[in-house]
């Protein structure tokens, strides 16, 4: 059956999660969503854990005249991840798409502004980064989102999500020490055939929900000189 919504899956989601957390593996948790509609999932996570939560922004490169089919994605100032089958069909090089990607990460630092307010990203090194979605289709956002995080020296980096693609879990279970799915049906086709209710998340609710949510730690401190 379909979830009713995003808060109703992230509700389930936190149930399992604080089960997995009573068995151990997921100290000191840090709850990173996926905006926009990974947040409100994220949010019922965070609360059912007690953790601080947090997003990761990531924007996936869409084809020259078409948006909407994404051959790549990026986070932050990582560099681009392309899917190199893609290109390859498609005959297109990574100097192709610089200016997709160039917009892509000018999108990236609007929302991180508007979204923070200020507030600087949370400290991960010793802790368990628990990376939420709504679902995953392709992975693909999934996958630069779990290598960005990786980066931030974390003790653990877990996925979980309410629903996925078999496919997509297969592919991103190297990118994660552990991936929480709660079902991967068959005939999957999109994330939205799993919610009564998908309507799109705006930026005043990602606001709203990171304002009331548990403020983060202090972010790592920068090396000291030497």
């Amino acid at each position: 059956m379909p979830y009713r919504d995003r808060r109703a899956a992230g509700r389930e989601l936190g149930a399992r999660l604080t089960e997995r957390r009573a068995a151990g593996g997921l100290e000191k948790p840090v709850v990173l969503a996926l905006p926009r509609g990974g947040l409100p999932v994220a949010d019922e996570v965070a609360q059912a854990l007690g953790a601080p939560l947090d997003l990761v922004v990531v924007r996936k490169i869409g084809l020259p005249g078409n948006p909407e089919f994404a051959v790549g994605a990026v986070a932050g100032e990582d560099d681009p991840w392309y899917d190199e089958r893609t290109l390859r069909t498609l005959h297109l090089t990574r100097g192709d798409l610089s200016a997709e990607a160039g917009e892509a990460r000018e999108e990236i630092h609007r929302r991180e502004g508007l979204y923070r307010e200020g507030r600087p990203p949370p400290a991960l090194t010793g802790r368990t980064a628990i990376l939420v979605d709504d679902g995953l289709a392709t992975g693909s956002t999934a996958r630069v989102a779990l290598r960005a995080v990786r980066r931030r020296g974390p003790a653990r980096v877990v996925l979980a999500v309410p629903v996925g693609s078999a496919e997509a879990v297969a592919v991103l279970g190297p990118e994660a020490d552990e991936v929480i799915c709660l079902s991967q049906p068959s005939g999957f086709q999109a994330v939205g055939q799993f919610y009564q209710d998908f309507a799109q998340v705006g930026d005043e609710e990602v606001v709203r929900i990171l304002r009331a949510a548990v403020t983060p730690d202090a972010p790592d401190a920068p090396d000291s000189p030497g």
